[in-house]
């Protein structure tokens, strides 16, 4: 066993010689070492040059979300999650949206904001004039950074100015305005800001810092919306009650974090399963519920005269399928071709896929906190999970998990003294 993390040239080492090391430094045995070690679909040399220092995977469980329909075509949508109830909840919730046509969605064109930061400046609105007097020539020289993408329709479509008061003193900062097209977009945005940024230089006669791409999406944004009836909700009465926790998360940070966070648990296993970046699309949306005029939450909530329910969300949503883990990841792949995304268009399908995932994921458990409350459901399934902690194997794990949703006491205690129970009958 070795106590020291510092190892010269851990870089170089093959996979499995970094994870015999970590299984030294940390003691583990050779089970542990075999759950770290195992690369799955995707293949030790892949895993290996995605990133840095690899000794393994770390692998998820993937579930299908079904009974969606969106703009009227039939999907059945991957789901890497590890909580429980979440796929669950976006399939009855998707249900109830056929019989009024389903769900409809549309985007935005996939427009980034590339983002260059200029400072020292002594008349920083000066510096703004002289920015956007230029503005042709700086739309040119991003351009002339990705002809590829400019042939298919996109590449930088404008450019805006904004004088910023910081600690520091006044910023300049100019905004790229790319059409990414069916890319997320980080290298083509991140690649014209560092080409833009030294002719602004010379413009404004300031320094540049930053040159880098924001992920607050404002011009890349998806929406969806739906009506589901209120008996298959249980009546107006839990109609009635979604409104008025809607309403609540309208009016507190402490609950609209939580409401959003419930968003996320739809928003953010459809992006893991694609391979895109669940990161820039959870900062983005956080930002966005601050940023944007109104309350904070990513969806609305109405009643209908009919008394039936209205949703709607709007968020930005930042994926693609050109670049990155979604063109490399084996079962990312998989997942796009389960999904029958095509190019050119499939990276905005499938922003509006994920954003109908996230507004049934809302209300399933929204109806569940009006209603019955949200552990009823949520333990019940993960009663399966505690027979499996607890030790039971086959047939013993159905039992146990009944035992414990019988009892309404669902524990890993409780699981242990029923296992015990079944094996002494």
């Amino acid at each position: 066993m070795t106590s020291s993390s510092e190892v010269p040239g851990f870089y170089k080492k093959k996979p499995s010689e970094r994870l015999d090391y970590v299984k030294k430094f940390a003691d583990l045995s050779d089970e542990e070492a075999k759950a770290i070690g195992g690369y799955g679909a995707l293949g030790e040399d892949t895993a290996n040059r995605m990133i840095e220092n690899v000794v393994g995977t770390f692998p998820l469980p993937l579930g299908i979300a079904a009974n969606f329909m969106i703009n009227k075509k039939e999907y059945m949508i991957p789901m890497a999650v590890e909580e429980p109830s979440v796929v669950a909840a976006a399939t009855h919730m998707a249900k109830g949206t056929r019989s009024n046509g389903g769900i409809n969605a549309d985007s935005d064109d996939p427009v980034m904001i590339g983002q260059i930061q200029l400072v020292n400046l002594d008349e920083p609105f000066k510096a703004k004039e002289k920015i956007l007097s230029k503005r042709k020539e700086i739309i040119d020289l991003a351009n002339e950074q990705d002809p590829i993408l400019v042939k298919f329709g996109g590449g930088c479509k404008d450019i805006e100015v904004r004088v910023l008061d910081s600690e520091t003193g006044p910023m300049v900062i100019t905004h790229l305005l790319v059409d990414c097209r069916d890319a997320m977009g980080a290298n083509a945005v991140n690649t014209m800001a560092e080409a833009v940024a030294p002719r602004l230089e010379t413009i404004t006669g300031g320094r540049v810092y930053l040159r880098i791409i924001s992920n607050l999406a404002i011009y890349r944004k998806t929406r969806a919306t739906a009506i589901w009836p209120s008996e298959f909700l249980g009546g107006e009465d839990v109609v009635d009650g979604i409104i008025e926790a809607f309403a609540f998360a309208c009016a507190d940070p402490f609950r609209v974090a939580t409401h959003n966070k419930g968003i996320m648990n739809g928003i953010d296993p459809v992006v893991i399963a694609t391979g895109n970046d669940w990161r820039a699309i959870e900062a983005g949306a956080h930002t966005y519920g601050q940023w944007k005029e109104g309350h904070g939450s990513f969806t609305n909530w109405e009643k209908t005269r009919d008394g039936n329910l209205k949703g709607t969300i709007e968020i930005p949503m930042a994926v693609g399928l050109v670049g990155g883990a979604t063109a490399t990841h084996p079962t990312a792949k998989a997942c796009v071709k389960i999904l029958d995304l095509k190019i050119p268009g499939g990276a905005s399908e499938l922003a509006q896929v994920i954003c109908a995932v996230g507004l049934c994921q809302n209300l399933g458990a929204l109806r569940a906190l009006a209603s019955e409350g949200i552990q009823r459901g949520h333990m019940g399934l993960h009663a399966r999970n505690l027979a499996v902690q607890a030790g039971a194997k086959g047939s013993e794990i159905d039992k146990v998990a009944e035992m414990l949703k019988r009892s309404g006491t669902v524990r890993a205690d409780v699981a242990e003294k029923f296992l015990s129970e079944i094996r002494e009958t």
